[in-house]
């Protein structure tokens, strides 16, 4: 399988990461590179935990040619590409890491056309238009858009210590940077271990980004985003017999299980995400922001696709 990595945003290693854990790495290319962070994690992982067999990034493109052949350089990619559109008719699916939502359907379009299976970076996008004409592609499977940490280790406990909380009265979620941007990791991470549907969202007065959403259930979420802040990913579950808490860290294994998760959809062609539940959280995320720009409660089915 040969896979194509499309894309960088400021700030935002996950072309490296990715393609890094497919290919392999090469530790001083990835310190020159700037990124350090990502070069500590890697180097504490055993060898047989980087790639599959008969999977390779083969091509990268990026905005900028000179990213591009420093990505192949440190990452083992032996095809720079001048021209996205060149990818087309080269790879047998492609991976858009960047971050910037409003980027990814022009990014993706194309691909999608021509029926090569796309991986998007989280958010997959803003524009209801454009999510409008992104669904069919998660329903055929063609598509997949998450953040990885719906696959966080720190989760496998988690799920089965819930059953022992009773019945779920309060989630509370704390991230840093925004709600529009970093907001999606909890959310992410919290739809896959409940299968309830948001129905409200309302954002509070707070000196940052501070949320509280209700569930089909009758719980509540509360999310908080606490802008330039030290790193957390930070769960807390109130039930009715017990408390439970968790911080989320092991990045590696999260973008792991999610690699071959999207893998996996290419070779059955199948979504490996309930395509409804992808464009919930988009809705959610929509309906936020219309909430602190208009102060009031939004209903979730207000945002409509």
């Amino acid at each position: 399988m040969k896979i194509g990595m499309v894309g960088m945003s400021r700030g935002n290693g996950h072309p490296y990461s990715f393609s890094a854990i497919i290919n392999g790495y090469v530790e001083s290319e990835m310190k020159k590179a700037g990124w350090q962070v990502i070069a500590d994690y890697l180097s504490l992982q055993d060898p047989s935990e980087f790639g599959w067999d008969g999977v390779k990034v083969t091509h990268a493109w990026t905005q900028d040619i000179n990213l591009t052949e420093q990505l192949c350089k440190t990452c083992f990619i032996p095809h720079p590409v001048h021209r996205l559109r060149e990818m087309t008719d080269q790879v047998d699916a492609i991976i858009i890491a960047r971050d910037d939502d409003e980027s990814h359907y022009p990014l993706a379009w194309p691909f999608l056309e021509k029926g090569i299976p796309v991986f998007v970076d989280k958010p997959l996008s803003f524009n209801q238009k454009e999510l409008s004409l992104l669904k069919p592609y998660l329903e055929t499977g063609q598509l997949m858009s998450c953040s990885a940490m719906r696959y966080a280790r720190e989760l496998d406990l988690l799920r089965r210590q819930l059953p022992a909380l009773g019945k779920i009265k309060l989630v509370q979620g704390t991230v840093v940077r925004s709600f529009e941007k970093y907001g999606i990791h909890l959310l992410e991470a919290l739809f896959s271990l409940f299968p309830h549907t948001p129905i409200s969202i309302f954002a509070n007065e707070a000196h940052h980004q501070s949320f509280h959403m209700t569930l089909s259930d009758g719980s509540m979420w509360q999310l908080d985003a606490l802008g330039h802040s030290f790193k957390t990913f930070h769960l807390q579950f109130w039930g009715t017999k017990k408390r439970i808490a968790v911080e989320i860290t092991d990045h590696f294994t999260m973008f792991r299980r999610m690699l071959w998760r999207f893998i996996e959809s290419v070779k059955s062609g199948k979504p490996v995400i309930p395509p409804q539940q992808t464009i919930d959280l988009m809705r959610l995320l929509i309906s936020g922001a219309v909430s602190a720009r208009e102060k009031r409660k939004v209903m979730i089915d207000e945002i409509q696709l």
